[in-house]
């Protein structure tokens, strides 16, 4: 594509985004007054759009950048089919629910937002499993996953749009507007095959990213690392939100799922950029150690509260609040202890080498105070240069008392 005409597609793709944006807001606003299944509200509703938007420029900008790297393409195309289905979902709504016939093609609105989500949630982020950072696969037999995300994705499209009745909240009852009425047997086959393969090949995806950041060094490493940051966030907003569904926090789960899949988009758009890759190192880490120490907190807290308020009762027959202020100093006092203790614990289990050249500087400190030998010195020195910087070549030059500097 030469640069005039991705120019030319970057700004109709925009409008077209900021459009549909626009008219899903205008939608909402108009069906607020009507109960709406799992909606959000207004106010966060166009917080994701305009999210969503954000995503639309940064894989559009991605592309403007990289132009042979499909990256950049996922990344908006995923975002602006976001914000088509957020469209025809509330368009849908308007025609069926708020003001029943002011509007046509309610039916058919409902019916495309039963399938056109599919891709978002699935087919992209595997897709950038497999193609992340430069466009290409890992090796040849990762084809056969490739063609596994497509086929599987497909076939779960299809037997939605095939389907004679809706059965996604809130269009539960809805005919198929096509009239479509095919066999049992195609139901099954198509969605016995398309939901458990979409789950293995976005597992297997997962896999072929793993395997790509096995073999990878340098900047490439660098850009995986973010990218799989992000991934491991994803198994975790699942299980909240599957706990938040099944405890009837239906609002919760529309705001966790695309979190998600935000992280993992981000991450992608940014790493290809490379721009300061390094920090991902330093944001694993303390996303590790303050992880640990809330947790542990967390437990050493409940812990106190629930031991202290078992020893009031037996010896007073009652509660005291005075437990919830011991068991805050107390948590206050640890806080830096085992703050420490994590941070070493994480460095010596994650990041051994860092942990290794500290421990090799502090070994070298000891010794400095105590040698006296200029040459031992000098090898001890070189020695802890090569440990903890790793240098191809190290050498010491020493200039004698009163000697000036060339």
């Amino acid at each position: 594509m030469s640069v005039r005409a991705g120019w030319i597609v970057m700004w109709m793709v925009s409008s077209v985004t900021v459009l549909l944006m626009l008219g899903r807001i205008f939608l909402s606003t108009l069906n607020r007054g009507v109960d709406v299944s799992g909606d959000a509200g207004v106010v966060v509703n166009i917080f994701l759009d305009l999210v969503l938007l954000g995503f639309v420029v940064l894989g559009l900008y991605v592309v403007s950048r990289r132009p042979g790297n499909p990256v950049g393409w996922i990344i908006a195309g995923a975002s602006v089919t976001a914000v088509a289905s957020e469209f025809v979902q509330s368009y849908a709504f308007y025609a069926l629910f708020t003001d029943p016939g002011r509007v046509p093609g309610g039916e058919t609105m409902a019916w495309i937002s039963a399938w056109i989500y599919i891709p978002v949630l699935f087919a992209a982020p595997a897709m950038l499993f497999l193609l992340f950072p430069d466009g290409n696969l890992v090796g040849r037999r990762w084809w056969l996953v490739f063609w596994l995300v497509v086929a599987t994705n497909c076939s779960t499209m299809v037997g939605k749009a095939v389907s004679p009745v809706l059965d996604d909240a809130p269009f539960e009852g809805v005919v198929n507007p096509l009239g479509l009425a095919p066999p049992g047997a195609l139901f099954e086959v198509l969605f016995n095959f398309g939901w458990p393969g979409m789950a293995v090949s976005f597992l297997l995806a997962a896999l072929a990213m793993i395997s790509r950041l096995r073999r990878s060094r340098g900047v490439e490493r660098q850009q995986l690392k973010w990218l799989a940051a992000a991934a491991a966030i994803l198994p975790l907003a699942s299980g909240a939100g599957v706990v938040s569904y099944y405890l009837g926090y239906e609002t919760v789960l529309g705001l966790i799922s695309p979190f998600a899949f935000i992280l993992i988009f981000f991450a992608a758009g940014y790493a290809v950029l490379r721009y300061r890759l390094y920090d991902i190192d330093f944001i694993i880490n303390r996303a590790l150690v303050y992880g640990a120490l809330t947790v542990t907190l967390i437990l050493v807290y409940a812990g106190c509260v629930v031991s202290l308020q078992y020893v009031f009762r037996v010896l007073t027959g009652g509660s005291s609040q005075l437990v919830i202020v011991v068991s805050t100093l107390a948590i206050a006092a640890l806080f830096n202890p085992l703050h420490r203790r994590i941070q070493e614990f994480i460095d010596r289990l994650f990041y051994r080498g860092k942990y290794d050249a500290a421990k090799t500087l502090e070994t070298f400190s000891t010794k400095l105070r105590d040698e006296t030998d200029l040459e031992s010195l000098n090898g001890e020195l070189l020695a802890v240069v090569r440990d903890t910087v790793q240098p191809e070549h190290a050498s010491l030059w020493l200039r004698r008392s009163g000697e000036r500097s060339p």
